[in-house]
């Protein structure tokens, strides 16, 4: 079966993540240990034991989800002899990019759990607390959220952040545009819209402080040429130069996360199973919308890498 393996993003975590994994593979546990090193503290701890105010700061959920996934990726090698070279391809949504990255070996382990922390530290500092806000636009359509984006940019900065799946998209910026944004998606068509409870207004113009850290860090990261296409979030297709990966993951910041397309793209290239190691099933429930006649499985438990291995294998 021709597979793919997808990484989640911000919004997954919750406290216990990965102590499965942990508890039943030396390869998992050894992946925690070196990230615990590479940031020079437990983070594992924090993983498993919370609280889970701190474990869903920013700086604290973007390289835990990266380990709950290296880890299970791990795991999924020891336990099953299924690698990421057997994949066609990789793709991660928002942060999780980071992790489709490193799974390719195009960025250590170690270099991708302190870029993960100078990127959430960047982005939670972008946007003083208030100025921001993002909103879900439910059962709208791209053409019908853009009308909704053009309503609140009367108001100020305004675009849409994460087309996910059919009838999901998302939408940031100022709080004051945002809001107007909402109160007119109804006049245009959409379903619903609701206010999400975030910290920030994550990938619109008012991260460009984050953007600009981002490329300061990425400058002194050695990236190598991903053993297997990465479908990244700027492109929605497979990219593989490492220039255009530091590129990219540059105005991944503010740009838009085009998850429904890169989706899509796989899809059409001959994906059928979609494998989300780690963390949830967020990108498995998003892909079940976009794509009903393909198979999402969330890969997070040793009985999810053994049914995962059987579907691979046939």
């Amino acid at each position: 079966m021709t597979f793919a393996f997808t990484f989640p993003g911000q919004g997954s975590q919750f406290v216990g993540m990965g102590q499965a994994l942990a508890e039943n593979s030396q390869a998992a546990r050894d992946v925690f240990d070196r990230v615990d090193s590479a940031l020079d503290e437990k983070l594992s701890d924090l993983m498993w034991s919370g609280p889970a105010e701190e474990l869903t700061l920013t700086a604290n959920t973007q390289p835990a989800l990266m380990a709950c996934s290296m880890a299970a990726m791990a795991a999924l090698e020891e336990a099953h002899g299924i690698t990421v070279d057997q994949a066609q391809f990789v793709a991660g949504h928002s942060l999780g990019e980071y992790t489709a990255l490193c799974a390719a070996g195009a960025i250590s382990l170690e270099d991708t759990a302190r870029l993960l922390r100078i990127r959430g530290n960047a982005m939670q500092s972008a946007v003083p607390a208030g100025k921001g806000a993002m909103a879900a636009l439910l059962g709208a359509s791209f053409e019908q959220a853009e009308a909704v984006v053009a309503s609140g940019m009367a108001e100020g900065d305004c675009q849409i952040a994460n087309d996910n799946a059919p009838g999901q998209i998302v939408i940031s910026g100022e709080r004051r545009a945002v809001e107007a944004a909402a109160e007119s998606a109804k006049g245009h068509g959409v379903k619903k819209a609701v206010i999400l409870p975030v910290s920030a207004p994550f990938h619109c113009s008012l991260m460009q402080p984050a953007a600009d850290a981002m490329a300061d860090a990425l400058e002194n990261i050695d990236i190598h040429t991903p053993s297997v296409g990465v479908v990244n979030n700027v492109q929605a297709g497979p990219v593989t130069d490492p220039l255009q990966i530091r590129t990219d993951l540059v105005t991944q910041v503010t740009g838009r996360v085009r998850w429904r397309e890169s989706m899509q793209y796989m899809f059409d290239q001959g994906v059928s199973l979609f494998g989300e190691p780690g963390c949830g099933k967020v990108l498995s429930v998003m892909m079940r919308r976009a794509l009903p006649e393909a198979k999402g499985l969330p890969i997070d438990t040793p009985d999810a890498l053994a049914e995962f291995a059987a579907l691979v294998k046939g």
